[in-house]
């Protein structure tokens, strides 16, 4: 990829940081819901007895829709992040070295992609081809042409006929793996490519 095809570097957290946003959301909400509920209650001790019953049953309808509203601010993946068979990805709009890649990855309290399932594959390669150079969280960096993942787990066999034809060829010390073009190169870990984080989605609520 040519150095007119790359974006420039962001900060150190690039594009991730909006991620935080929802957590701003729903603690304002629930600060809203509690207020909301004391004055509901306040108003129920100054409710005469023989409407009691009636004002319980208003109460329990109001509960119900403010639950439901909690419910929707619940996103399983962060903002700017893409939700695919209960993981979260998150596709850099930047580009960085392989060992940025993964530290950038670890400040969201992610990984850099590990891949786990011909599905998953697919869907990454999809969208990598689109993008350009990507890394995965794949490298050889301690032992040469034996491929480890980050989170220490071995290349399967059956992934790999996922790389390019004639590859992995370590030419030029290639010791960390991409996404290029419909499949998998190893490329010099010092490369400036774009990357792909990957965490677990939240659970919510009714999902």
């Amino acid at each position: 990829m040519t150095e007119e095809m790359k974006e420039p570097q962001l900060g150190p957290l690039g594009c991730l940081g909006r991620g935080h946003t929802p957590l701003v959301l729903k603690l304002l909400f629930f600060i809203f819901f509690s207020g909301l509920l004391l004055a509901i209650l306040i108003q129920v001790f100054k409710v005469p007895s023989d409407q009691g019953q009636s004002k319980q049953e208003e109460i329990y309808q109001e509960m119900i829709q403010l639950k439901a509203g909690v419910d929707r601010l619940c996103r399983p993946c962060p903002w700017d992040w893409t939700s695919f068979l209960g993981n979260c990805y998150f596709f850099s709009k930047s580009t960085r070295n392989w060992t940025d890649s993964v530290i950038a990855c670890k400040e969201t309290g992610a990984q850099l992609v590990v891949i786990k399932s011909h599905e998953e594959q697919n869907f990454l390669q999809l969208i990598s081809k689109n993008k350009g150079h990507t890394w995965m969280g794949m490298s050889d960096l301690n032992t040469e042409a034996t491929w480890h993942w980050v989170d220490g787990s071995p290349l399967l066999p059956a992934f790999m006929k996922y790389w390019n034809p004639q590859e992995p060829n370590n030419l030029g010390e290639e010791d960390c793996a991409e996404f290029d073009g419909n499949g998998w190169n190893d490329d010099n870990c010092d490369v400036n490519n774009f990357w792909i984080c990957k965490k677990p989605a939240a659970s919510c609520p009714n999902q």
